[in-house]
């Protein structure tokens, strides 16, 4: 029994820094990604001038067409390829692995030429779609020339995911922003500041980096798949060889398997066009507000929130895309009772970021929207309300992720449109009462019953502590309350010093403030050894270095 129970543990000790190595590239790649996209905002914002909320309305749009685009091309494979290379290689059958990798980056290549041709002939019909501003053609056939490389890309980063090396993706995400921003920033100042001023030109630019980032991002993942080479190359020559899987059933296979990421990933974007083809017209509808008035209450509740609070729900993406390989790993081999301690791990991990991190932005709302935009009460409100929000939808996509690699597609498809209908349901009559704040509220509705009937079915399947995940959680929120009363002291005290309303002093606040949380939260959850319950025995070095006993 020793020997069994040590084996035990070091299989956990062993899943656990394999969840903690691939969430912690997947995250800090993410976080830095979507940073990144949130920085180059404060310039631009103020070069577009008095045009700035109507250049985001087209913007946002922009992008959410493309976002739905790219699930569509990419046919979940990135989740989807990352979850049957991760199945074949537990089973030692490489070279299955390499097979499919092969005919997945056949398929996507012609996914990516027929979906870019669609996107660019199909512009004015899906401008009108959006609210029938012409404006939008030249944004989204900008936007489709990055729909014709990302698919390939995407089929290289869940090949790596599969081999559980995040280090790739990561990276890629990173350098594909930085490539971004640059091409967004540089045009945005020669057209605005230079040039004509015209920012329907400098938004159709800023979409078009889309593109430059894909590219540059490509060619680094396959200069890392160069390097990976002699290492699959002895990983085949081991392979058991088993398993013979015939070409046109492998493409099945995959397609089988990506159908239900598609719609499963496209969750948020559906939801956000939804508000875009409802919002405007209906609200426009029964009020005196003008066209211009609607577009930017849309850009006040959807475009400007979005920048930041996807950087904090990012990190449930990161640490859903980390895990799936290793949670189908587990469940392919039957390894039940250490999967349950991963899945309730993995939650407990999501909620350890998660959770900290909403109270932080909620706190600094103020300071934060001046900063990245304007100052504007009506902006800040909504930012806070898309702050909760978002605590939802990140932990849909972290279940509904789990779901997915323990092999629930179907009914965590089926969950998906129950939350669909009820965002439905509560759309108009919530626009109707609450104007700018019903499409969120109407979203978050919808996503918590998705969210709940999917974790109530992870459980049936795998029995994970619920008790426990509960306790830690209600401690991970306790902890980050003190955080909270902690930071809003010290935002107080420096209200009686500088002002929130200026961009400089708010970023000064914002810092400071963010900064006494941060070290008030890593001080709690180290002095309590919580972080070595969720990150592993490391944290009890970090410990003896701050000198916490």
């Amino acid at each position: 029994m020793d020997v069994q129970k040590q084996n035990y543990d070091q299989l956990n000790e062993e899943s656990q820094k394999k969840m903690l190595r691939g969430s912690a590239w997947m995250t800090v790649g993410s976080f830095a990604s979507r940073l990144l996209g949130a920085i180059y905002i404060i310039p631009w914002y103020l070069w577009m001038g008095q045009q700035a909320e109507l250049a985001n309305n087209l913007f946002t749009k922009g992008y959410n067409i493309y976002a739905l685009f790219l699930m569509v091309s990419t046919a979940g494979i990135p989740g989807a390829i990352a979850k049957q290379i991760s199945k074949y290689n537990s089973l030692n059958e490489y070279n299955v692995s390499k097979e499919l990798f092969k005919r997945t980056l056949m398929v996507m290549g012609m996914l990516g030429v027929v979906s870019s041709a669609f996107m660019f002939f199909g512009s004015p019909l899906l401008a009108s779609l959006s609210g029938g501003n012409k404006d939008l053609i030249p944004v989204m056939k900008s936007l489709s020339v990055a729909v014709l490389i990302f698919p390939i890309m995407s089929a290289f980063r869940g090949f790596f995911q599969g081999n559980q090396d995040m280090m790739p993706s990561a990276i890629s995400q990173v350098v594909e922003q930085i490539a971004r921003v640059a091409y967004i920033l540089v045009t945005a100042y020669v057209i605005m500041k230079i040039g004509s001023g015209d920012y329907v030109s400098a938004v159709t630019h800023a979409t078009l980096a889309a593109f430059v980032g894909s590219l540059f991002a490509l060619l680094l993942l396959l200069w890392f798949y160069k390097k990976y080479m002699p290492r699959l190359a002895e990983l085949e020559a081991n392979s058991r060889n088993e398993i013979e899987i015939k070409p046109n059933q492998l493409i099945k296979e995959i397609v089988m398997e990506a159908i239900p990421f598609i719609f499963i990933g496209s969750a948020i974007t559906i939801f956000k066009l939804i508000d875009q083809m409802t919002f405007e017209r209906f609200l426009g509808s029964y009020t005196n507000y003008t066209t211009e008035q609607v577009e930017k209450l849309f850009t006040l509740f959807s475009g400007n929130p979005d920048k930041l609070t996807m950087i904090t729900i990012s990190i449930a993406t990161s640490l859903a895309v980390a895990g799936l390989p290793l949670i189908t790993e587990l469940y392919t081999k039957k390894k039940f009772k250490e999967l349950a301690k991963q899945l309730s791990d993995n939650i407990q991990l999501f909620f350890f970021v998660m959770i900290p991190s909403t109270f932080g932005m909620i706190l600094l709302s103020d300071e934060l929207n001046t900063v990245f935009y304007r100052t504007d009460d009506l902006g800040a409100s909504l930012l806070r309300q898309a702050t909760y929000v978002g605590v939802i939808l990140g932990f849909y996509i972290l279940s509904s992720s789990i779901l997915q690699g323990i092999y629930g597609n179907n009914k965590a498809i089926r969950f998906l449109v129950v939350g669909l209908l009820v965002k439905l349901i509560c759309q108009f009559p919530f626009i109707y009462y609450l104007e700018s704040y019903g499409p969120n509220l109407a979203t978050a509705v919808g996503f918590l019953v998705a969210s709940g009937l999917t974790i109530y079915e992870i459980y049936k399947m795998t029995h994970f502590a619920v008790g426990l995940t509960f306790r830690r959680t209600l401690l991970i929120s306790i902890l980050s309350l003190v955080m909270l009363l902690g930071a809003y002291l010290v935002q107080q005290l420096l209200y009686l010093f500088i002002s929130p309303t200026t961009k400089g002093q708010a970023f000064i606040i914002v810092a400071v403030v963010g900064a006494v949380g941060g070290a008030i939260y890593t001080y709690l959850v180290l002095k309590l050894r919580l972080a070595d319950k969720l990150l592993g025995s490391r944290m009890s070095g970090l410990r003896r270095k701050l000198n916490i006993r």
